[in-house]
């Protein structure tokens, strides 16, 4: 489903396959193919305080402050999903999850330093599998609300 919403969308990417590990991350991702970890972008599937599904894309150095993605977005809390009910919301598997050709609408968030990035890497719909792309590929696309909820 990613591939086909990318090239429905007329987006340029380069694939890039790679041995995905269990609980390997961004960091195996990244060494796999030989880049940075900031630029690989990780998808992440969060519920709302009214189990509303909602994406988050973060660098994969950085993790996500759920306390600051509540007060940005307006809720109580937000907090990550099951990796069962993820794969429900997303129809991806965990590890393998893209923001492109989600099964369920939802709300699109990514963290703001990542548009400003040269070229970015995010997970094309299956373990093991990134694309590279622009990041204005990725905001044309997928017009996400960008927000400021990184941590180290």
């Amino acid at each position: 489903m990613a591939i086909r919403a990318l090239r429905q969308h007329r987006v340029e990417f380069t694939p890039h396959l790679y041995d995905w590990e269990p609980r390997g991350g961004t960091r195996a991702s990244s060494q796999a193919l030989g880049v940075d970890e900031h630029l690989v972008i990780k998808t992440l599937i969060f519920e709302d305080d009214r189990r509303q599904p909602l994406c988050i894309l973060m660098h994969g150095d950085r993790e996500v402050s759920a306390k600051n993605l509540a007060r940005q977005l307006g809720h109580k809390s937000v907090a990550p999903c099951s990796p069962e009910i993820a794969d429900k919301h997303s129809g991806y598997q965990v590890g393998g999850t893209s923001p492109f050709g989600l099964r369920r609408a939802m709300p699109v968030f990514a963290e703001r330093t990542i548009a400003a990035l040269p070229r970015l890497y995010i997970n094309g719909g299956a373990r093991g599998f990134l694309v590279e792309l622009a990041p204005a590929d990725l905001l044309r696309v997928l017009q996400p609300t960008l927000v400021d909820v990184a941590t180290t």
